[in-house]
């Protein structure tokens, strides 16, 4: 009979953690155990696979080519291993258990403070240790398996993983109260040409989509004043710098009368975003994940039916 290495899920995690901290030192930290014992428990791992996990330099610690090879495959053990406990547990007194969610800043604290309240009453013992970063961040954590789901715009472009579309976000004109177009409700594509549109920097996702917004409507982006936040980009709006299309979601939170900004809508254009939650294809949570997305969509639905419009 195969005798297969003996292995334990502390061990495992253990590896993990020296690979995420890059330091035996800051790993034992983190775990809250002594450097010695970290290191040995380390030296058992590599002894039963047959081969060294890391090397040690005088920079710090990297994975060595076999422990980049089994780091996802390490991730995916402790992802079944918390599932098959979380899943008992939700079989005998409904879903529980703590899930890293990834979420974008220019949607995040405008969405979630109206629907996660509601997640909470009818899941009590589920807990989200949220987190925010751009999308390409969320992808790449996601696949990492840093997050175990994240809310984002799509298109996401990964593979293997599950996409549940949650809703459409209109992008809406904002301009400064002094503007030409401030005495309009709404506006035609015609009205922006040669007007300096302000966007967020170029690594954010929403940058992209409005560089092609304003390509359509030959507008013209301004990138000498790139904004570092929704917020940023609201105050230089109400300076008189340029214009901007800000979320749907943002201005129903953060935009008020008297704030110096007119909010107009374009006659003649859709511009919206598409968001969904993702999670890997082979997430052991992937049930509990759609019934989240489903039961997203009703709290979307009723809270923001003036705002969104909910995909299915």
């Amino acid at each position: 009979m195969e005798k297969y290495p003996k292995i334990s899920l502390r061990q495992l995690e253990y590896f993990i953690a020296v690979a995420e901290n890059g330091s035996f030192r800051r790993a034992a930290e983190k775990l809250s155990i002594s450097q010695p014992t970290l290191t040995a428990q380390i030296a058992h791992l590599e002894q039963s696979l047959g081969g060294q996990l890391f090397e040690r330099n005088r920079t710090g610690t990297t994975q060595s080519p076999l422990g980049r090879e089994l780091l996802l495959h390490a991730r995916r053990v402790i992802e079944e291993f918390h599932g098959l406990v979380d899943r008992a547990t939700s079989l005998l007194q409904g879903p529980a258990g703590t899930y890293r969610f990834g979420v974008t800043p220019t949607m995040g604290p405008y969405l979630l403070p109206q629907v996660l309240p509601d997640l909470h009453r009818e899941y009590a013992a589920l807990k989200f240790y949220v987190r925010e970063g751009l999308p390409r961040a969320l992808r790449e954590g996601l696949v990492s398996g840093q997050h175990d789901l994240i809310m984002t715009p799509l298109p996401a472009g990964l593979e293997n993983v599950i996409v549940e579309p949650l809703f459409r976000e209109p992008l809406k004109l904002v301009v400064p109260v002094e503007h030409r177009l401030a005495r309009r409700a709404r506006v035609s594509r015609t009205d922006l040409v040669g007007e300096e549109v302000l966007t967020l920097e170029d690594h954010d996702q929403l940058h992209m989509q409005i560089q092609q917004l304003c390509d359509h409507l030959g507008a013209v982006v301004n990138r000498d004043y790139e904004g570092t936040s929704l917020d940023t980009l609201r105050q230089m709006v109400v300076m008189g710098m340029g214009i901007a299309f800000l979320p749907g979601l943002y201005i129903r939170s953060e935009i008020r009368p008297g704030d110096g900004l007119k909010v107009v809508m374009l006659s003649d254009e859709a511009v919206m975003r598409e968001h969904a939650l993702i999670w890997r294809n082979t997430s052991p949570a992937r049930q509990l994940f759609r019934d989240l997305a489903q039961k997203m969509r009703s709290v979307i639905r009723a809270k923001f039916r003036k705002d969104v419009t909910p995909i299915g």
